[in-house]
C-alpha cells in the first residue's frame, strides 16, 4: 500500500496537509500519524496553522485529524484554515495575532520573507515560517527550520555546535554552515537536493554536512539537540 496518500507542505501560514479523497479515512489517518510522528521532533512546540486540501472533511474528520496531530506531536494548531481567499485572509489576521502573542515574544519563531541583504541572528534554535530567499541570511546557536524555501545562507550552531542541523522543506540553500563547517554552492548554483518536493535535512557527519530526505531513520541518526 502507498505511503503517498497523505503529503505535508509548508505554506504561508503553517502547514498544508494534501489528503488522497479517494482512499479510505481510516487510511489517510493512519499515514498521517505516521508522518506526523516522523516529523515531530523537528516541529517541537510549533505554534502553527492548518490547511487540509483535495479532500471534503466532515466537522468530525476534521477533529479526528487535528487530534492525531496534537495527540502525536507537541504541535500546536492555532486554527485550520480554508482555501477560500476571503477565508484566508481572515485567518491571516487571526493567525498573525496569535504568532505575535505566543511565538515572537519568546524569539523562538519568525513569520515571513527574508529577503536578499536581510540578517536573522538568535541565540537558540528557530523555526522560520517563511522563505529564506537568495542573499538572505541566518545565524543561530541551535538549529533551524525553515517551513518554506531556504534558497539563502544559514548558519546553525553558531559558536561550534556541530550537533546542531538544519531543516527544511524546500532545501535549495547557496551556503549551510554547520558548528566551523561549511558547505558552499559551487558557481553560485543553489546546493538542490536530487528531488526537493520533500522536506530535507541537513547534518554533520565525519566532518562533513550532508542534505538527506527527512525520515526517521535520520532522525535516529543524528544526535538532536
Amino acid at each position: 500500500m502507498t505511503n503517498n496518500n497523505v503529503l505535508i507542505k509548508g505554506n504561508k501560514y503553517g502547514l498544508t496537509i494534501i489528503l488522497d479523497k479517494h482512499v479510505d479515512f481510516e487510511i489517510v489517518k493512519d499515514q498521517l500519524k505516521d508522518k506526523i510522528v516522523e516529523a515531530s521532533k523537528f516541529f517541537e512546540k510549533a505554534k502553527l496553522a492548518i490547511t487540509f486540501e483535495n479532500r471534503e472533511l466532515t466537522n468530525d474528520e476534521q477533529r479526528e485529524l487535528i487530534e492525531v496531530i496534537t495527540n502525536h506531536s507537541s504541535i500546536n494548531v492555532i486554527c485550520v484554515m480554508d482555501n477560500s481567499e476571503k477565508e484566508e485572509l481572515h485567518f491571516k489576521k487571526k493567525l498573525d495575532e496569535k504568532l505575535q502573542e505566543l511565538s515572537f515574544n519568546t524569539g523562538q519563531f519568525y513569520k515571513g520573507t527574508l529577503r536578499s541583504g536581510q540578517l536573522l541572528e538568535v541565540e537558540n534554535s528557530i523555526i522560520v515560517i517563511g522563505d529564506i530567499n537568495p542573499g538572505a541570511k541566518i545565524i543561530s546557536k541551535g538549529n533551524i527550520i525553515v517551513i518554506g524555501s531556504l534558497k539563502g545562507t544559514v548558519y546553525a550552531g553558531a559558536g561550534g555546535n556541530e550537533n546542531a542541523f538544519v531543516v527544511a522543506l524546500e532545501m535549495l540553500p547557496m551556503q549551510i554552515k554547520i558548528g566551523d563547517i561549511i558547505a558552499r554552492s559551487p558557481d553560485n548554483q543553489s546546493m538542490a537536493p536530487k528531488t526537493n518536493k520533500d522536506p530535507h535535512i541537513a547534518f554533520v557527519d565525519q566532518g562533513n554536512i550532508f542534505i538527506e530526505p527527512l525520515s526517521k531513520n535520520i532522525i535516529n541518526e543524528i544526535n538532536l539537540m
